[in-house]
């Protein structure tokens, strides 16, 4: 154990032993699982059969593949210790957050190392002034917003789940805030990463949370999106946002899905600042109305939400009804108070349990295109048609004030030609989205479905380029191995 220890400290052992301290595949040698509790501790190490599974899946159709063990390390240098630790012995390291996400990104593909990253669960700045906050990567989303309750600042970026922050940043989430605050990669300022040999970067610099910067290649932007294929994000320093004023959120049905849609598009066209904009089709909301305990109008629906002043929220507010009612929209209805503003949207965000309840013991897939908004009209009507035509039970919901939306599909996990339906049309969509100069993924990432369309999104010498990039910065291939490319 010692000698395992040296040489991880030295990097001295021969970079291509490959899997030396595997006895066999899927099993860590007790002279490396003793190196491990003798950086973090033997509390914070475990072998355990339920555990192995419990962090070889999220919450994905994608079969668990467990690691060989997980650790939970206490701060970022017992990070770097336990990277440098199974870099040198070519061992695989697998990060892993909160477990919510829709990918695989968590599976263990090779086995190796789950490093599990929920201890280190600080704020460990906060710069009020300068509207950034730094994080640990076990500190969520609403845990922040918790804490940032009485200094008249909030993050907004929502993706639905209690995600960790670090998490998101590596999948690059956003959610239903993003038409007006932007996407997780807008609201990252700074990433603390440890990469493959246990070296500590500084994406901006150490200590640095500037609004802009012109000095050099985007580091931030390298690893925000990266799923854990490049290094382990051990602090994020992050864009905080004033609370509004005010808020007020509505809901409104429309006769049809197009009419729904080009609401949306009228709406951003009009430039009304809208700070959430949702939409739901008559199978979602029913679901929604059973799972949330709604009584909303089953028919295709918009959720949304306003924040300003008073006087603004009146203006935003007027506009909308008018561009609604000019698409037929009905029911339209209210939600002023904090705790139905709450209720609302604990209902959208809890939409992935409502459609999963349409069929008790399915598994959820979700597809996740993104177009530009004067096409979403076309994708959003001709994915309904196809979700008839191909016998699957689901629903859509999305972000449409992005272009960004979901068909949450409900299948037998255990009726492989279900699962190649859901599969095949999983991927008509994303290369219908292609089609319309859109993207396969505009939130969820990679992970292990979407690598061939990556390929045709980016093309070969997009490809190409990200493969030279891993290469240069993990070139054992060791971080979070079978994801993205």
């Amino acid at each position: 154990m010692a000698s395992l220890l040296r040489a991880a400290a030295t990097g001295s052992l021969f970079p291509w032993r490959g899997y030396c301290s595997r006895v066999k595949q899927g099993q860590l040698s007790k002279d490396f699982v003793e190196a491990l509790k003798a950086v973090v501790g033997s509390p914070h190490v475990s072998t355990a059969a339920a555990v192995l599974e419990q962090h070889g899946h999220d919450e994905s159709i994608h079969r668990c593949q467990p690691p060989d063990a997980v650790v939970w390390p206490q701060n970022v240098e017992q990070v770097s210790r336990l990277a440098a630790l199974c870099y040198s012995q070519g061992v695989p390291i697998i990060p892993f957050g909160t477990g919510t996400g829709l990918e695989g990104g968590v599976c263990a593909m090779q086995g190796g190392v789950c490093i599990n990253l929920t201890h280190m669960d600080r704020i460990l700045a906060l710069n009020a002034e300068d509207f950034s906050v730094v994080v640990e990567p076990g500190v969520t989303r609403k845990a922040l917003n918790t804490h940032l309750r009485d200094s008249g600042l909030w993050f907004p970026v929502d993706p639905g789940a209690d995600a960790s922050l670090c998490g998101m940043a590596a999948t690059a989430a956003s959610g239903t805030n993003a038409v007006r605050y932007g996407t997780i990669r807008e609201n990252v300022l700074n990433l603390e990463v440890v990469l493959p040999g246990g070296q500590l970067l500084h994406t901006a610099g150490q200590g640095r949370h500037f609004r802009k910067s012109a000095a050099g290649y985007n580091l931030t932007g390298l690893f925000v999106g990266s799923e854990g294929t490049l290094g382990l994000i051990t602090a994020a320093t992050l864009r905080l946002h004033p609370i509004p004023e005010a808020t007020a959120a509505a809901t409104c049905a429309f006769p049809s899905v197009q009419a729904a849609v080009d609401s949306t598009v009228n709406i951003l066209q009009a430039a009304v600042p809208v700070a959430r904009i949702e939409f739901l089709d008559d199978v979602m909301i029913d679901a929604c109305n059973r799972h949330s305990k709604l009584n909303c109008s089953v028919a295709p629906t918009l959720f949304l939400e306003f924040h300003g002043s008073q006087q603004a929220l009146a203006e935003q507010v007027q506009r909308t009804e008018e561009i609604t009612q000019y698409h037929g929209a009905s029911h339209f209805s209210w939600a002023k108070e904090a705790e139905e503003r709450s209720q609302l949207w604990a209902a959208r965000h809890n939409a992935w349990y409502a459609a999963l309840a349409l069929r008790p013991g399915s598994k959820g897939y979700s597809t996740d295109v993104c177009v530009p908004i004067s096409r979403l009209p076309e994708i959003v009507v001709q994915t309904k048609e196809d979700l008839k035509a191909a016998r699957l039970t689901g629903g859509l919901v999305g972000h449409v004030g992005d272009g960004n939306f979901h068909c949450i599909l409900v299948v037998d996990p255990a009726d492989p030609e279900e699962l190649h339906r859901v599969k095949a049309f999983a991927h008509q969509l994303g290369r219908r989205a292609l089609a319309l100069h859109g993207t396969c993924t505009g939130e969820h990432g990679i992970g292990l479905g979407k690598r061939q369309l990556l390929q045709e999104e980016v093309g070969a010498v997009g490809v190409e380029t990200m493969r030279q990039l891993k290469a240069t910065l993990d070139p054992r291939g060791l971080m979070n191995p079978g994801k993205v490319l």
